[in-house]
């Protein structure tokens, strides 16, 4: 018999959530659930599926914690019974059999397209590995790996590839998708009891563009279905491209899934540079049929660095208000229209080593423990001194503490490693733009 209290506090639950979560979310997640059973010790629910049941814990533990008895490590005391859904349910709930994908179905941004996306220093050794892909699917690199933070171009490029395909190689099956839409689908044919046309269809691309593989952490079930999918289309040199906000290595996946993304190329995109930023704004203003001169496009620029999505925000704003109010754009119009857009100055704030490590790590493409080593490969030594010279430069704290940080290197290593790298940038304007961008991302 159910104790009221607690199956009290499961309805609640759900309540609770359903006005947390989109309407999709619950009818995937939520709804298939059926409490069976319920103590003061302990409650059983029924689920459809393993995925459900990971799904659940993985995103609401904290919240079940507030409604359900607890364990004595203070977890939910949940009982889970894996049963398929009954007839009825998977009828109002789910469709019998998802419509198998076509490639005619893929969708893609019409305006994320080689053409549309504006190279600079920090990008232009992406796009051409994505542009060589887009050439020679399966034949180049494979899989092309790309990483960088949030609104600087990843899906731009995944969708300019597929664009590419489809215009240059008609024949060729091609999917784009995000991580998130590729779990939906796995759990959609498990209630349909359809996963294995699921799998033959993923698995006879030729194609397949996945982004924000970051969502697959921590989803130990869903992970080794895409892990297969993976090795089996690489076996058969089809093309695998992914995007993600860190590097493979810096992913909380098993050691197998980075091993295999790894195997090809791994390739960062860089926040842009002021004239890369410039020529995004002229560039997306000119298709908004917005004419934007160069003195306020440089003074945009100036103030909105670390995001292309917030740039095209700005000009949204700022065509907008022109087709409006037919006002004449100078400075001080355009701060009043995007003053909440622009970015400070960083807070002054205390900067630490690991931070200057971290962002050296990312834009240098080495690992932390790399640079705090020994190894004099080339790549790592040059990261290293970049890491000295801006700790020397950004920290207030005495050079033997500093060195001290780097492995307990001396304080000449120090002063040998700022040396070198203020005199290189100097001459090397490649160098000059990776510091400058390590020193942005450590600021903001």
């Amino acid at each position: 018999m159910l104790e009221c209290a607690v199956k009290n506090g499961w309805i609640q639950f759900v309540e609770f959530i359903e006005t947390r979560c989109s309407s999709a979310e619950y009818a995937n997640w939520i709804a298939p659930i059926r409490l069976i059973e319920a103590s003061h010790e302990e409650i059983s629910l029924e689920v459809p599926n393993i995925f459900v049941k990971e799904y659940l814990l993985d995103n609401f533990k904290d919240v079940l914690a507030d409604f359900l008895p607890l364990k004595g490590s203070g977890e939910p005391a949940i009982r889970f019974v894996v049963t398929a859904l009954p007839s009825s349910a998977m009828t109002s709930n789910a469709p019998q059999d998802p419509e198998e994908p076509t490639p005619s179905d893929l969708k893609l941004n019409p305006l994320y397209t080689f053409d549309h996306f504006i190279e600079g220093p920090s990008n232009q050794f992406v796009k051409s590995a994505a542009v060589g892909v887009a050439a020679r699917p399966g034949k180049s690199y494979n899989p092309l790996f790309i990483h960088g933070g949030v609104g600087l171009g990843k899906t731009h490029l995944l969708h300019s590839v597929g664009h590419y395909i489809q215009e240059h190689h008609k024949k060729l099956r091609i999917q784009s998708i995000t991580t998130e839409a590729f779990i939906n689908d796995i759990v959609d044919h498990l209630r349909a009891k359809s996963i294995d046309k699921m799998k033959r269809f993923y698995r006879n691309l030729d194609v397949l563009l996945i982004d924000d593989i970051q969502f697959l952490q921590n989803r130990l079930n869903f992970e080794e279905e895409f892990c297969n999918t993976f090795e089996t289309l690489l076996n058969q040199n089809k093309q695998i491209i992914i995007a993600s906000d860190k590097p493979p290595g810096q992913l909380k996946l098993s050691e197998r899934m980075v091993a295999r993304m790894e195997w090809g190329l791994v390739a960062h995109m860089g926040a842009p540079d002021l004239e890369t930023r410039v020529a995004i704004i002229k560039h997306k203003s000119e298709l908004r049929g917005l004419s934007i001169p160069n003195q306020i496009a440089f003074f945009i620029a100036e103030h909105i660095y670390s995001n292309v999505r917030q740039l095209e925000g700005a000009i949204n704003r700022l065509s907008a208000h022109s087709r409006l109010t037919e006002t004449h754009l100078n400075e001080d119009v355009v701060e009043k229209i995007l003053g909440e857009l622009f970015q400070q100055d960083a807070p002054n704030k205390k900067i630490s080593i690991e931070s200057i490590l971290k962002s050296v790590a990312a834009v240098f493409e080495v690992r932390i423990a790399e640079i705090k080593g020994e190894s004099r490969h080339k790549e790592i030594a040059l990261a290293r001194q970049v890491a000295m010279y801006l700790a020397k430069e950004m920290i207030d704290d005495s050079l033997m503490k500093i060195a001290a940080s780097f492995g307990g290197k001396t304080h000449s290593t120090l002063l040998h490693a700022w040396k070198k790298v203020s005199d290189q940038i100097q001459i090397n304007e490649t160098l000059k733009r990776q510091v400058q961008m390590v020193r942005r991302n450590i600021e903001t």
